[in-house]
């Protein structure tokens, strides 16, 4: 059956039936770290987020060519105009060279989504590797007449585009209540409107990173480097374009108005934005000093944790609640999430033993032949990972009940079960089995039993009840233990 996906679209505030501009083509656009710092648990979600958008759209047929920018340069938060340049200020404090700090961060980030499953984007720019693009973006603005320069700087005219266009079609807000809601900001005297944002900032003398402009040395808006590089390597028009809600404004306001005053029209037919991880129901982020980073998440080392959990808990913590609601941080979740994450696991690894009959009962028939669309539409329906975890936990418990010989099931709808687990659970969840410290502890504990099985069938052997032996060695062998008599003793393994 051919898969439809909806999805919500933040530009409409509805769903909709995903239409890609030039099938079987997608382009998504992804805004990635900025990397002054070791990633965290608010740089997985999105991460996570828009890794299952890409397996699935991949599985069901579209090639996709996903771009996901590194921002490595100047200007770094959401004040686009006066924020400090997060990695130069480092590169000072470290003496280093800030593409040192940034090429640090670059991998670590790296290392920390291969560990968490994601898979890497088809594209990775990089923000100072695309001044030009920018350059040429502001440029284009400018001759369109909704830009001014001021003092070596140029700002984009909001007021100016909001009367031919609207600012504020993303985000729902209004220019009035946008200036009314404005900070003073050291600077402001350069702009027309404290509204106004950055296209090209003058560099200071103390600034390091800079580059030459016609207006002056100095570096590009933080806001410009997604419009151009999505531009570039998507074109002017491509489907989706995706980040944190906390993106939402300004950053991706800014991006529309960019586009319309550059090129005439939007840049992006979808806008997907995934909610925020909180503590306590406060955002988590590196601003507020309450983050905390992968690392410390995988080896336990933060007064807020109570143990370490493995990348693969991480992983399915983010995937149990939808894309677009808000995770609230806690030991007991994370605990709750390790504990799903391990029936999922283990319930895969119990396929293998699973007893075949000649038929099913019809209750396990029913349950099998459903299953995968069940899974599918619940995809199908804005990515709604949570639904289809819940359903893969129902085939666990089918499982368990067939391992107890409490239900009956088929080779045909064996291997049906198996290849619907393995395909939602695997392929597009991402999560996979993982050798760590947690599989130690737990092969530990399996050794430990298992030797105290031994010792009961080394005492019946004695006693010549091979009848009890016999048993013992072929249960063991159904849980999936091997054992083999040698002259030098009993040996034993865990068969993968």
């Amino acid at each position: 059956m051919e898969q439809k996906l909806i999805i919500y679209n933040t530009l409409t505030r509805q769903k909709e039936l995903f239409k890609p501009l030039h099938a079987p083509n997608v382009g998504m656009y992804v805004c990635g770290p900025t990397v002054y710092g070791d990633p965290h648990l608010g740089h997985a979600r999105p991460a996570i987020t828009f890794d299952i958008l890409f397996r699935y759209l991949r599985h069901l047929g579209y090639k996709v060519r996903y771009v996901r920018n590194i921002t490595d340069v100047g200007h770094l938060e959401h004040d686009a105009d006066e924020g400090d340049d997060k990695i130069e200020k480092k590169a000072r404090l470290e003496q280093l060279e800030p593409m040192e700090i940034a090429q640090y961060y670059t991998n670590r980030y790296h290392k920390a989504m291969e560990l968490l499953g994601v898979l890497p984007p088809s594209i990775e720019p990089h923000a100072t590797g695309h001044i030009i693009e920018q350059e040429k973006l502001v440029k284009e603005i400018l001759n369109n007449g909704y830009a001014y320069e001021s003092n070596g700087s140029v700002y984009f005219d909001v007021a100016k585009y909001d009367k031919e266009h609207h600012y504020g079609i993303l985000s729902g807000r209004n220019l009035t209540d946008i200036v009314n809601q404005s900070r003073e900001l050291a600077g402001t005297g350069e702009k027309r409107n404290q509204a106004d944002f950055a296209l090209w900032k003058k560099a200071q003398p103390e600034h390091i990173m800079r580059w030459p402009s016609p207006w002056s040395d100095g570096f590009p808006g933080w806001h410009c480097e997604c419009t151009a590089m999505g531009r570039k390597y998507l074109g002017n028009h491509f489907d989706i374009h995706g980040g944190g809600m906390d993106l939402v404004f300004p950053h991706h306001e800014c991006e529309i108005a960019q586009a319309v005053a550059s090129q005439g029209d939007q840049m992006v037919h979808y806008w997907m934005h995934n909610n925020m991880i909180t503590i306590n129901g406060q955002k988590m982020g590196k601003s507020l000093g309450n983050f905390i980073t992968l690392e410390q998440f995988f080896t336990g080392q933060h007064e807020s944790l109570t143990q370490a959990y493995s990348p693969m808990t991480i992983r399915f913590f983010i995937l149990s609640a939808h894309y677009r609601g808000t995770v609230d941080f806690s030991n007991d979740a994370l605990l709750a999430a390790q504990k799903g994450y391990e029936r999922l696991m283990n319930g895969l690894a119990d396929l293998d033993r699973v007893p075949v009959d000649k038929a099913c009962d019809a209750d396990t028939e029913k349950f099998v032949k459903a299953l995968r669309q069940r899974c599918y539409d619940a995809m199908n329906d804005d990515l709604q990972t949570p639904l289809v975890i819940s359903y893969l936990f129902e085939a666990c418990h089918l499982i368990n009940n067939l391992l107890d010989h409490k239900a009956r099931i088929c080779a045909d709808c064996l291997q049906e079960l198996a290849s619907t687990m393995r395909l939602f659970t695997v392929e597009l969840l991402g999560l996979q089995s993982e050798k760590g410290a947690n599989n130690a502890a737990r092969e530990e504990a399996y050794g430990k039993v298992v030797d105290m099985v031994l010792d009961l069938r080394a005492k019946a052997k004695a006693s010549k009840d091979w009848a009890t032996s016999d048993r013992i060695r072929n249960e063991l062998a159904d849980a999936g233990f091997e054992v083999k008599d040698t002259k030098d003793g009993v040996t034993w393994k865990l068969q993968k």
